[in-house]
């Protein structure tokens, strides 16, 4: 029965001809004339779906983006012991890195938008996610192409894999001298990069591709030393930095309960939070009264019951945190909210004359109709705008109530002199009986 199960996840039976494999990975490392140019376009492509926060754009992007072959191709070279191949696709990789983020640079050099949206924010912090992602992507791409059944995964791992956008965010960052970005950014394209030349690297080796070995006994040992070391320098950057991510993010998820456990206390409550794990750092800002120091001392005490050990812990009151801004600034913001303030006084204002004016002309209208027409006992002058069909419809409406009921001819003139005196042509009476 186990048997039986486990032969569903066989892969032997569909692998390709492992020649057809090499050739193909080997032919998508290299980086000239049509894959050079679809790169170039590729990255003008996600540097403006960053630029303008589109995902859609970004998606688009990586699906067309040749950027995963050489890669592919180191993996594969390590795994087969093809030092040539290694070689080619490392030359191609890096020139085709260098071709990107020159590309990118110059982009975001030029474009009036340097606003850092969402979309490029999210490529410059890269967590244990990342890693897994770019992992198990390296692993589906490598599958697929070493199988007769590709079905549709070579675009999914593209997606997956995201090589495109950290490295256009890098060149963002050089554009914009941010060097937080691009070294941010740098390092989730590196991640990537390693994880995925990883996971064929492992592939490799689960299909049992067969070894390349050279003639010269000497020069295959050479090469297979070579390899090796190559590939222990791959691996120990790749294993660093899945430690130091998994690090920090425990970092993050503890501080998190640490904070959530000191969210209010005492008459204070929290105002806002600063989280910074490469430091080790936590920062809280409280509102209310002030905080003691022995309560100080006692939330940094507890800091290692909730695994932060080393932490540093900075208890901030929300006046004093403002204290800290200039001088200037502090100038700035008060006269700023002056100034809304005179803005809302004067349009306060301004309806309050709009009121006081409408009462009068409706005053006078009753004046000068009651002198005209000693039947009318009251009259109501009142401006009107209607919804209607999405658009705005104003108009004047004179009610009126008289003893004796007017003439239809009495009422036209009524209505005429009405528009003039208004000086409207939108003028609707309403005539009725006290």
């Amino acid at each position: 029965m186990v048997e039986k199960f486990l032969s569903h996840f066989r892969l032997m039976d569909e692998k390709e001809e492992y020649d057809l494999v090499v050739e193909r990975i080997s032919k998508d490392s290299v980086f000239r004339g049509t894959n050079l140019i679809i790169l170039v376009f590729a990255i003008f492509i996600a540097s403006l779906g960053l630029n303008v926060n589109s995902t859609a754009v970004i998606i688009g992007a990586m699906l067309i983006s040749p950027l995963m072959g050489p890669i592919m191709g180191i993996g594969l070279g390590f795994g087969i012991n093809d030092l040539a191949l290694v070689k080619k696709a490392i030359r191609n990789f890096s020139f085709a890195v260098l071709v990107g983020l020159f590309t990118s640079f110059v982009y975001f050099l030029l474009t009036p938008l340097n606003d850092a949206y969402s979309e490029l924010l999210a490529r410059t912090f890269p967590t244990i996610y990342d890693v897994l992602i770019a992992l198990f992507g390296g692993l589906a791409g490598m599958v697929a192409n070493s199988s007769r059944q590709k079905g549709n995964v070579i675009p999914g791992v593209a997606i997956a894999t995201a090589l495109m956008p950290p490295l256009c965010t890098a060149g963002f960052g050089l554009a914009t001298l941010n060097f937080n970005f691009f070294f941010g950014a740098f390092y989730l394209f590196t991640i990537n990069t390693v994880f995925i030349a990883l996971a064929t690297f492992m592939t490799v080796k689960l299909l049992k591709f067969p070894v390349r070995h050279l003639a010269d006994p000497k020069a295959d040992r050479r090469s297979q030393r070579v390899i090796m070391a190559v590939s222990l320098l791959t691996l120990i950057p790749s294993v660093y930095f899945g430690y130091l991510m998994i690090q920090q993010n425990r970092f993050t998820r503890n501080a998190n309960l640490f904070v959530e456990a000191h969210s209010s206390f005492e008459g204070n409550y929290l105002l806002n939070k600063v989280i910074d794990p490469q430091v080790k750092s936590i920062t809280m800002v409280y509102g209310g009264k002030d905080i003691d120091s022995l309560k100080i001392l006692e939330m940094k005490d507890k800091l290692h019951l909730f695994g932060l050990s080393g932490a540093s812990l900075s208890i901030k009151q929300g006046i004093s945190f403002l204290s800290t801004t200039t001088e200037a600034t502090r100038l700035a913001q008060l006269t700023k909210t002056l100034e809304e303030k005179d803005k809302s006084l004067a349009t306060l204002q301004s309806r309050l004359d709009s009121i006081a004016s409408q009462k009068e002309l409706s005053r006078q209208i009753y004046r000068e109709l009651r002198i005209q027409y000693p039947q009318i006992t009251a009259s109501a002058v009142n401006q009107i705008t209607e919804n209607k069909d999405s658009s705005d419809i104003g108009y004047t409406l004179v009610s009126i109530k008289t003893k004796q009921p007017l003439s239809p001819d009495a009422t036209a003139k009524l209505n005429a002199w009405l528009k003039t005196r208004l000086g409207t042509e939108d003028v609707r009476l309403i005539v009725g009986r006290e």
